[in-house]
């Protein structure tokens, strides 16, 4: 128990001072909690605090907060040739930066990643692994990770894993996500070995192949992206598999728009209570956010620095208003390739400016993420609708569209002036005709006229996650001669 505490001790001080951690130590603290768990059956509330952190006072956060903000920022000044050159256009001096300043350094955009990959590159840190974006949204980006870094987050993954009960040693990840993304496959697989799990990386692989691996491979927790998930809940359905034959008690998605419709089915066919959608993105990590019950994102605030940046002022966005997600890692859990207010263009709503009543209340949140700035549709009047609500309105479609294939426009002309122009296959209207599907989107508040193309088109409405198929031979048919 004293060495525990001792390793406590040292993290607690390593994350307040802002020093570089060891991640061995990180890793034998997430073995004492795993021995605690085993004996008591529960952690305690003071190693909960080393994920967590003690929150709970606004100025202990901003404090806490202000410290990091310079910390960080006097590192890039001196190691980052890119961030050397932005604070000196901004005339702002790093040792000085709170919360407030922060707004006088213009926003990183990933144009800025792609166009100058090396100048983000700090020079007193070897490069370990390069990592890049799935490209679903635009050309990738490329981040490259030290060797530190690759061991430090999947120790403080795992800890905050075991801690939450997240995962369990004897649980089995399957993870279907595009071998694309490097950085997040190792961190899973090597949290998994921390904590004592098994890991089972397949990729994008045909619905039918994950499906096996899920009903014969003792699968406890399925970590994958929403639009894949849409194709293997259709798949269960036409194989007529459901909760009696999968072993799931999480299942995770990230990096797409969960529709509620979607959630609803796939934790009926795999027999979960809920899917959990936390928040992360490549350009960021290892800042995430948690979703609570509410349907809120609840900031990381150990890690780094969320703000919600109003669309149009670039000021933070006000209660009610819509923003986009602007996010800066803290040294030192971030240190080969870090960002300072990267513009992840990821779209939410600021909450109401009221006490939150959830499971999570401690922790500052924003509304769910609502789709990308740049698929916005703005009409007349200013109402603008988000790709969130285009995505619930189309998958709650009788036919369970999943995932949603639509391109949307506003449209132009007399009899289409301001009204939204929505492309659909076939399909997804399919037993509907287009009356009653019109209908069906006035209901949810989206007047809309529609176009109606063949199913063959499908996949070029509408780029997603699980376009990235891997083929396998096991898929393929068999060579003559082979």
């Amino acid at each position: 128990m004293f060495e525990t505490g001792v390793r406590q001790f040292r993290l607690a001080l390593g994350m307040v001072q802002g020093r570089r951690l060891d991640p061995r130590n990180v890793a034998r603290l997430v073995d004492d909690v795993l021995a605690t768990l085993a004996e008591f059956g529960e952690p305690g509330a003071d190693a909960a605090e080393l994920v967590d952190g003690p929150m709970s006072s606004p100025e202990d956060r901003l404090e806490l907060t202000n410290r990091a903000l310079r910390r960080t920022a006097r590192r890039l000044a001196a190691r980052s040739p890119f961030y050397a050159r932005r604070f000196a256009s901004a005339q702002a001096d790093p040792a000085k930066l709170d919360v407030a300043g922060l707004r006088t350094i213009p926003v990183t955009v990933k144009a800025d990643l792609i166009e100058r990959p090396g100048d983000f590159r700090c020079t007193d840190v070897p490069a370990y692994l390069a990592t890049r974006t799935t490209g679903t949204t635009g050309r990738p980006a490329e981040v490259w990770l030290s060797r530190y870094e690759m061991e430090l987050w999947p120790a403080l993954g795992a800890l905050a894993g075991v801690l939450r009960g997240e995962t369990r040693p004897g649980d089995v990840m399957q993870v279907n996500l595009s071998s694309r993304s490097a950085a997040a496959m190792h961190l899973s697989a090597a949290g998994c070995r921390l904590a004592g799990a098994g890991y089972r990386p397949l990729g994008i692989v045909p619905p039918e192949a994950a499906l096996d691996g899920l009903t014969e491979g003792s699968a406890t927790i399925l970590l994958t992206c929403p639009s894949y998930l849409g194709e293997l809940v259709t798949a269960a359905r036409r194989a007529g598999l459901g909760a009696a034959d999968f072993r799931l008690r999480r299942l995770v998605v990230g990096g797409e728009v969960l529709s509620a419709s979607l959630a609803r089915a796939a934790a009926r066919t795999f027999g979960v209570a809920g899917v959990e959608d936390p928040y992360s993105m490549t350009e960021i990590v290892p800042v995430t956010g948690r979703a609570c019950s509410q349907a809120h994102l609840h900031h990381d605030l150990n890690l780094g620095l969320t703000e919600l940046v109003d669309l149009d002022t670039g000021e933070p966005a006000a209660p009610g208003a819509l923003g986009t997600l602007v996010i800066t890692p803290y040294f030192p859990y971030r240190d080969c390739t870090p960002v300072l207010r990267y513009d992840t263009r990821d779209v939410a709503r600021c909450l109401p400016d009221a006490p939150l009543r959830c499971e999570l209340a401690g922790i500052p949140a924003i509304s769910q993420i609502l789709g990308k700035a740049d698929h916005l549709l703005r009409l007349p009047g200013g109402e603008v609708v988000t790709p969130r609500q285009l995505i619930e309105a189309i998958e709650s479609l009788p036919s369970g569209p999943w995932p949603a294939r639509y391109r949307a426009c506003v449209g132009e002309g007399t009899a289409r002036d301001g009204r939204i122009r929505l492309t659909l296959p076939a399909s997804a209207i399919a037993g509907l005709g287009e009356a009653e599907a019109r209908r069906h989107f006035a209901a949810a508040g989206l007047d809309v006229d529609l176009d109606i193309v063949s199913d063959d088109q499908a996949t070029s409405l509408r780029h997603t996650r699980s376009d990235l198929h891997e083929t396998t031979f096991a898929s393929q048919h068999a060579l003559v001669g082979a």
